[in-house]
């Protein structure tokens, strides 16, 4: 067991921090117009009225609270993690009852990170060989103070195994339940790269749009992508 006071908190100030996302989650209205999530509860009380399927797009908003909310351009980027959790859809931090907000600190790390779950996805599935779902890139700042598991501490070295998310799980769950902001920590399918994992929204911000992205599964694994923009294919080596 993790003594959690024995782990540092660190600043992270990152800029051009990149998350990767299936681009099959439109922007959700409420967060990206409407200003002052303090109004948010009322709206979403009126509008049930005439549309009951509003909360399968919006979410639990509250397992967000209401002072740690973001709204603006872009919000949806970052509130959607928080407001659409599973216990069938557990990560590294989590196991699915709270959401995580994970992102890389460069394209190559939000890239391979992404590659590795799809491709997990993708071997459950009897799909044959061929370009698959397609995601979007978001840049977005990191402004958070986080648990730093950075340090060549051996102690560590459970919560960051590649396959198995029971000790890291157990950490998130702590460290959420006694307030912290989230986690920053190794790379763990990008040697060198550093990854955050954010319990609350407006831990990052100015999310944007970047490029769209298509995934090529070979039967085996991800071997390449492509940039929509442009249809340059790119191999992953």
């Amino acid at each position: 067991m993790i003594e959690i006071g024995s782990i540092p908190i660190s600043e992270i100030r990152w800029r051009g921090s990149v998350r990767i996302i299936r681009s099959v989650f439109p922007p959700i209205d409420l967060f990206e117009d409407i200003a002052d999530p303090a109004d948010w509860p009322l709206i979403i009380s009126a509008e049930q009225k005439t549309n009951p399927r509003l909360m399968e797009t919006i979410g639990n908003l509250d397992l967000v609270p209401e002072k740690r909310r973001v709204a603006g351009p872009g919000a949806s980027y970052l509130m959607a993690p928080f407001t659409h959790v599973s216990a069938d859809r557990p990560s590294r931090f989590s196991d699915g009852t709270f959401g995580v907000l994970y992102a890389g600190n460069s394209f190559e790390v939000a890239l391979f990170e992404t590659i590795h779950h799809h491709g997990r996805f993708m071997a459950r599935t009897n799909e044959p060989a061929g370009w698959t779902s397609q995601f979007r890139e978001i840049v977005l700042e990191i402004n958070a103070d986080l648990h730093d598991l950075r340090s060549r501490n051996v102690k560590l070295v459970e919560l960051l195994l590649p396959d198995d998310y029971g000790a890291s799980q157990t950490l998130g769950t702590q460290l959420r339940a006694t307030g912290s902001d989230g986690i920053v920590y190794p790379s763990i399918r990008y040697s060198g790269g550093e990854c955050v994992g954010l319990f609350y929204p407006d831990g990052a911000a100015n999310p944007i749009q970047g490029r769209h992205l298509d995934y090529h599964w070979n039967g085996t694994k991800i071997d390449l992508y492509r940039d929509a923009t442009t249809g340059q294919v790119y191999r992953i080596v």
